[in-house]
């Protein structure tokens, strides 16, 4: 993942901190996509999460890291497990507060390169939609590693570093979106799977399954939304087999 310094386009994350609740509620910005990503995979990371820890007889602790205005965060908070999201925006977290029904969710302010955490405390790390916006990824994951417990679970959702991936996440969202932020995602940032194996097995992390993520692009909801420059609320993601593109998974760290 060598990159010339000199040539890389700094990412912007600056735009979430003006999104407010536009979170929950804009159309015809590219938040509403991370939405639709949200209603397939959280129940996905609810479901492994529950098969893996069914047998402890107490609630499991989760970190999100980059957890924005609380989309994951909050979904897991109602399944009854012991939430802390993590976000350096200021504005998306008191956002993701007003959201969290179970007011349960422990919301913190702070940096993924230096979580405010001590060792071993999670069941559970998540880092979904983070780690193509950090400049050291691999950082990212060696702080999710110090804070997660022998055989806890990391989540993860990136893109692979593909000409399909650049066409669809960079070149087709600015077509689709017309609020599209400048710099939103920065194709050098993005990470093979082969690399984010290497990165979280130097980590002690050891990933168990990787899957495909993509639009449904058969659907109605997704030509509507294409040729309205707008996010149908209909719009909805799938898994498949292909990692070409976006892809999510999970890692297991060693006993």
């Amino acid at each position: 993942m060598a990159k010339d310094p000199c040539n890389q386009t700094v990412i912007n994350n600056a735009f979430y901190e003006d999104l407010k609740e536009g979170w929950y509620t804009a159309d015809d910005h590219p938040i509403a996509l991370l939405r639709a990503e949200n209603a397939l995979r959280a129940p996905w990371v609810g479901q492994l999460i529950q098969e893996r820890f069914s047998k402890l007889n107490r609630a499991i602790t989760i970190l999100d890291v980059g957890c924005g205005a609380g989309f994951l965060s909050n979904y897991l908070a109602q399944e009854k497990h012991q939430v802390t999201g993590i976000d350096l925006s200021q504005s998306s977290l008191d956002v993701a507060k007003k959201f969290d029904s179970t007011s349960s969710v422990k919301y913190l302010h702070g940096n993924a390169y230096q979580l405010p955490c001590d060792d071993a405390c999670f069941d559970v790390v998540c880092a979904m939609d983070i780690l193509e916006h950090v400049e050291h990824p691999a950082n990212l994951i060696q702080e999710a590693s110090r804070v997660l417990k022998p055989g806890g679970m990391f989540f993860f959702h990136t893109f692979n570093r593909t000409w399909l991936s650049r066409m669809i996440v960079i070149k087709g969202v600015d077509w689709l979106v017309p609020n599209a932020p400048k710099d939103m995602h920065v194709y050098d940032l993005f990470i093979t799977p082969e690399e984010l194996k290497a990165l979280c097995h130097k980590q002690h992390l050891q990933v168990e399954l990787l899957r495909g993520f993509m639009p449904d692009i058969c659907a109605k909801a997704f030509w509507s939304s294409l040729f309205m420059r707008k996010v149908s609320p209909d719009l909805r993601f799938k898994f498949v087999n292909s990692l070409f593109a976006g892809y999510c998974g999970f890692a297991i760290k060693d006993i």
